[in-house]
């Protein structure tokens, strides 16, 4: 049985998702959980973008432990300089350096010759093998390329360094006919290919990137290229959750298997989507709210007496524990970590000292605390270290009137008190107009959003903001069962990220 690697690249390429920015610390944290979920590969950033994503790719090498660290780098010396310096303190790094290939961007975008391509690829890997013991290469728009150019390009790869070559079909075009038939021919007209690795990086625009890399798994890759919740450019990449459990759930098919931990994908599912401020579908598969729901009353009966008449997946399979104990306001602490680590969380004492006294604190608001009241507690409120504003209190007046007002007060990172007063079209944009002037803020609101993520009249509520000031967006995120409050907390906490 063959193993597939998993090469992430949610924090290079999700990233790019539209309005998906990521802080330091939050890029941190998911780099963290990807090394526990047990990725092969982690692309961190692209090294010579920005200071920002150097800075991130630095830090992040100090808290993989396990993973294969990349940069991705294009294919000239000062990229691949740059990724070099990033990856200093990396335990495993690793190169990732592209180049177009198709027709359309040597003409449009590279103006170069194929000749000159090809020259290029063998300048860059020769000179990137001098650096790094691993090194992808990818052929840029590899689905839209001439074959007989593209094996010719991997196969200069592979002779001067390459140890995988990765076969993008960057903008979705592709089919799972045609990429299974590209993966063979390259097998056969890519001179040592039996020596290295063969990735598949599939986009998402015509709903086929999961479909594609699957193909090609089937017809000899050993390695995909994915995000967590199928994050990305344009409508997305391949989604992790569904590859790896298409490979785990027909392994009698596909002949293989990944080292992925699939208990811990429903929490990375969860961290993202906190993280990134983008909701999951319900629909979505594998990680979706109603992926393992049943409203058929047929369906029901089924499940009810044998979960194999309508479920090929067990939840317990991607860490959502089928046995949800409720807990109360006479739970202990004991009781409470113990869930917490049921639902597969691991945290030190003093966040369990401060969760627990949330948790004390919603459950006197609430009759029952469920599992998602918990995981809201967990992921829901991003504490910021060192805050520059923290929300002290708050009071709305709201009335028929034309205009709502609100009083704000907030405590600065030098433990200064002020307060505001707002007036706006009702009580939250008073709210916000309050902050406003205690903070100066200049930030633009670009979206707000309100969602339920508990069950009941009690339920917590789930506030995410958008803010753009500059070229800078960020994302504010906060749960309360008193959605006004969630609000200004949302707004502060995505205030403090700029």
């Amino acid at each position: 049985m063959r193993k597939i690697k998993i090469f992430d690249t949610t924090l290079r390429d999700g990233e790019q998702s539209p309005g998906c920015t990521m802080n330091l610390a939050e890029k941190l944290e998911m780099a963290a959980e990807l090394d526990k979920l047990g990725v092969d590969i982690i692309e961190a950033g692209f090294a010579i973008c920005s200071d920002d994503d150097f800075n991130a790719i630095r830090e992040v090498s100090k808290v993989v432990e396990n993973a294969k660290l990349v940069s991705l780098a294009r294919c000239n010396k000062k990229d691949i300089d740059r990724a070099y310096e990033a990856l200093a303190e990396a335990k495993h790094p690793m190169l990732h350096t592209f180049i177009a290939t198709s027709d359309i961007h040597l003409k449009h975008k590279l103006e170069m010759t194929r000749e000159q391509v090809l020259e290029t690829i063998k300048e860059s890997v020769s000179y990137a093998k001098t650096k790094f013991e691993f090194i992808e290469f990818s052929a840029e728009d590899a689905s839209r390329s001439d074959r007989e150019f593209l094996a010719k390009a991997y196969t200069i790869a592979i002779e001067n360094g390459a140890t995988t070559i990765n076969v993008p079909d960057t903008v979705g075009y592709t089919t799972p006919i045609e990429m299974a038939d590209l993966i063979k021919y390259l097998k056969e007209n890519v001179k040592g290919i039996e020596n290295v690795d063969i990735s598949v990086h599939c986009h998402d625009d015509l709903g086929l990137g999961t479909a594609n890399s699957l193909s090609a798994v089937l017809a000899g890759a050993t390695q995909v290229e994915c995000t967590i919740n199928g994050i990305g450019e344009r409508a997305g990449n391949a989604s992790l959750e569904e590859i790896v459990m298409g490979i785990k759930t027909r392994k009698d098919f596909y002949n293989a298997y990944t080292d992925i931990n699939t208990k811990r994908i429903y929490k990375v599912s969860k961290l993202l989507s906190t993280i990134s401020g983008m909701v999951v579908a319900p629909n979505k598969a594998i990680v979706g709210s109603n992926a393992f729901a049943h409203e058929a009353g047929i369906h029901q009966h089924g499940v009810l007496k044998e979960r194999s008449t309508y479920e090929i997946m067990n939840v317990e399979d991607i860490g959502i524990p089928q046995n949800k104990m409720v807990l109360g306001k006479h739970s202990g602490k004991h009781a409470f970590k113990d869930r917490i680590e049921s639902l597969g969380y691991d945290i030190d004492d003093k966040v369990l000292e401060d969760k627990f006294t949330e948790f004390k604190a919603l459950a006197d608001k609430k009759k029952i605390v469920t599992d998602s009241d918990i995981e809201a507690l967990l992921i829901g409120n991003t504490n910021i270290e060192n805050p520059t504003y923290t929300l002290k209190s708050f009071m709305v007046n709201d009335s028929d009137s034309i205009s709502s007002f609100a009083s704000v007060s907030i405590v600065d990172n030098k433990d200064n008190i002020v307060e505001a007063i707002g007036k706006g079209n009702g009580p939250i944009d008073a709210a916000f107009g309050a902050i406003d002037s205690v903070t100066s803020n200049r930030a633009k609101l670009v979206t707000y959003s309100i969602n339920a993520i508990t069950e009941g009249e009690d339920a917590l509520g789930e506030v995410i903001v958008r803010l753009a000031s500059d070229d800078k967006t960020v994302i504010g995120r906060a749960v309360n069962t008193d959605i006004i409050k969630a609000s200004l907390m949302a707004y502060i906490n995505g205030l403090n990220k700029l």
